[in-house]
């Protein structure tokens, strides 16, 4: 699970033009921090991602939780961060907008740890009820679970709107879980 080195990296610098198109002084603080902090991880990792990854194994039978805090800021490649950055960016800026910098810094932070306790959680269930332990092995890392979180609490805040998912017009009080099949279909 190791980047290949010394090659053009083409999702981070579509996500740098896309910055550049909504400009830096139309990006609320926090936002602009956590896309920073998200890039800076993606091209500095604190560990190898087999090392930063959560997982049921890792997090509840080692008592590894600094897993908690390094998952949600790795992402697998250029491609992934790309994604979820550009996502986050948008979500952002409406959503920091709407609720001040303070309060929305507190979101991404409790929704980071949150995510990742949730998703152990459900790994451990699915080693119960299916009896299949390789649920434990199930490793994760990016920013998904965090934005899927933000998309539900923006649903919750601009309610009555209309998403576009795969080009279907879909309620955006649906649209969250629309996008949650197709990206375990598209990137399981």
């Amino acid at each position: 699970m190791q980047r290949r080195q010394g090659r053009v990296n083409a999702g981070l610098l579509l996500l740098l033009y896309q910055i550049s198109q909504v400009g830096l002084q139309n990006i609320p603080s926090v936002t602009l921090a956590v896309l920073v902090l998200n890039v800076f991880f993606f091209l500095n990792p604190v560990r190898p991602l087999h090392e930063a990854c959560i997982s049921v194994k890792e997090a509840f039978y080692r008592q590894n939780w600094q897993r908690l805090l390094l998952s949600p800021v790795h992402h697998v490649d250029d491609w992934h961060l790309y994604y979820n950055m550009v996502s986050m960016l948008w979500k952002g800026i409406m959503l920091e907008r709407k609720l001040g910098s303070m309060w929305f810094a507190y979101i991404i932070a409790v929704f980071s740890v949150l995510t990742g306790i949730v998703y152990v959680l459900l790994e451990f269930m699915l080693v119960k009820i299916l009896n299949d332990p390789s649920y434990e092995m199930s490793c994760a890392v990016g920013f998904s679970g965090v934005l899927f979180a933000l998309k539900v609490l923006n649903n919750h805040y601009n309610p009555g709107r209309v998403s576009s998912v795969l080009g279907l017009q879909i309620p955006s009080k649906y649209a969250c879980w629309v996008e949650l099949v197709a990206i375990h279909f598209i990137a399981p």
